[in-house]
């Protein structure tokens, strides 16, 4: 190689498409120009990664980063920031919890301009299908949304509504004749209403509101959203599938047809309901935690390969309403993209060898998911002509994570004290390191609007 590199990452076990090597990678205007052994060219930076890991730089497909309108809950700045302390080199802000709402076009570009101002990884935004507003798809296509997210229960904010079977049938139609994807938040709304209404009549404790958000309300959403799905020809991604009877229902509809994809959550699979009775409200989320039998039913999908995309589902709230006597009045969320990434590998570890557990949650937290939403021309693989996002990992060795530790506005998780044998040690995004020692790079914000192709 004749040109001078900007990055040579030298001497790191490197999960590639093709396996597991011992390789450098040079990168060149942000992008990898070569992966081979013993590259000799001079750099700008050379990073030495012996005895460490590099995989392709994760692409976390959903998160709540809550800009413009409520940064008091989070804000791109510190969510992209603790992201790329998890690993992460790029997200897709969900449309819901800023204001406004990312419902037409002028929204969307309002939070493409805040991200533009304070992100840290590349980014990519969602819009948002809520009734009525079927006409304003088009428009967020061309503006560069991945797709369209919609609830089929109440979102827990009153400007974004729940959709309900005609609203989603003429979005997805609208969406379909787009070629665009639909993501749903599976759980139905009126059968929620009645689990709510029986439970909330013998208490408001946490055990009880775990029984009112039985997997009974996942199923039947994923059944109408598939069945709508197949009727309309839409392309469908089902979020934070939490039970694997959730994910054998979505794979029924696969079998008839449906082009749907599955996604689920780290909590999910490292958390359960009983979890949720000791930690309380950092441990609330919707769909809820499940039973220690569905938690390890849902390893084990994952590992048959049934699950396609792994996505953080960070959705913070400020203290105070992570607080209430009342169990079903906390703001369910969990805040978890610093160290969820770090913890599912090491519960990967734990179950197969160092380079096949990689190999496939690198496919899962983000070739599958450049891939599903149409940017594998430029991300998701390491490899040459991609962008040069990496995330280094050290596996040796152990440590406790800690909420003190934690970049997002308010330290507040449920992992704090667990222990973790992956430990991120750096993030390269496009060439650049965002994260490293311990502490964001300094400088202005570097993101990188990522539209589908």
């Amino acid at each position: 190689m004749s040109e001078r590199i900007d990055l040579l990452v030298r001497g790191g076990t490197v999960i590639t498409p093709a396996g597991a090597v011992r390789a450098d990678i040079a990168a060149a205007a942000g992008r990898i120009v070569r992966i081979a052994a013993g590259i000799g060219d001079e750099a700008s930076e050379v990073i030495d990664a012996s005895g460490l890991h590099v995989i392709a730089g994760i692409i976390d497909s959903h998160v709540h980063f809550n800009e413009p309108g409520r940064t008091e809950w989070e804000g791109i700045e510190t969510g992209s920031g603790a992201l790329a302390a998890g690993g992460g080199t790029a997200f897709f802000d969900m449309p819901l919890n800023s204001l406004p709402p990312v419902t037409d076009l002028a929204s969307l570009q309002l939070k493409r301009a805040a991200a533009e101002r304070a992100s840290r990884t590349d980014f990519g935004l969602w819009g948002g299908l809520v009734p009525g507003n079927a006409h304003q798809l088009e428009p967020m296509r061309d503006g560069g949304a991945v797709g369209f997210k919609a609830f089929m229960c109440n979102s827990g904010v009153d400007e974004f509504p729940s959709a309900d079977a005609r609203t989603l049938r003429a979005g997805m139609t609208r969406a379909a004749a787009l070629g665009m994807i639909v993501a749903v938040h599976a759980e139905d709304e009126a059968l929620a209403r009645v689990r709510a209404a029986e439970q909330r009549s013998k208490g408001s404790d946490v055990r009880t509101w775990l029984r009112s958000r039985p997997v009974e309300l996942e199923l039947l959403a994923i059944r109408t959203a598939t069945d709508i799905a197949g009727e309309t020809g839409c392309a469908l991604h089902i979020v934070h599938v939490s039970s694997p009877e959730g994910v054998a229902a979505a794979l029924e509809a696969r079998r008839r047809g449906v082009d749907v994809s599955i996604e689920t959550c780290p909590h999910y699979l490292l958390l359960g309901e009983e979890d949720v009775v000791r930690l309380g409200a950092p441990a609330k989320c919707f769909p809820p935690l499940r039973s220690e039998s569905q938690r390890l039913g849902l390893w084990r999908e994952l590992e048959s390969g049934s699950v396609d995309t792994v996505g953080s589902d960070h959705s913070p709230a400020p203290p105070a309403m992570k607080r209430s006597e009342d169990f079903f009045a906390i703001w369910g969320g969990v805040s978890g993209c610093q160290h969820c990434f770090e913890l599912l590998i090491t519960e990967a570890l734990a179950r197969r060898p160092a380079e096949v557990a990689l190999a496939h949650l690198s496919a899962l937290l983000s070739g599958n998911v450049a891939r599903r939403f149409r940017i594998d021309k430029s991300k998701g693989r390491l490899a040459e002509g991609l962008d040069a996002d990496l995330t280094i990992l050290d596996l040796r060795g152990e440590r406790r994570v800690s909420n003190e530790e934690l970049l997002y506005r308010h330290r507040q998780g449920p992992y704090d004290g667990r222990t973790s044998r992956a430990r991120v040690v750096r993030t390269v995004v496009r060439g650049r390191t965002a994260f490293a020692q311990g502490r964001v790079a300094p400088g202005p914000a570097c993101g990188h609007f990522i539209r589908p192709s």
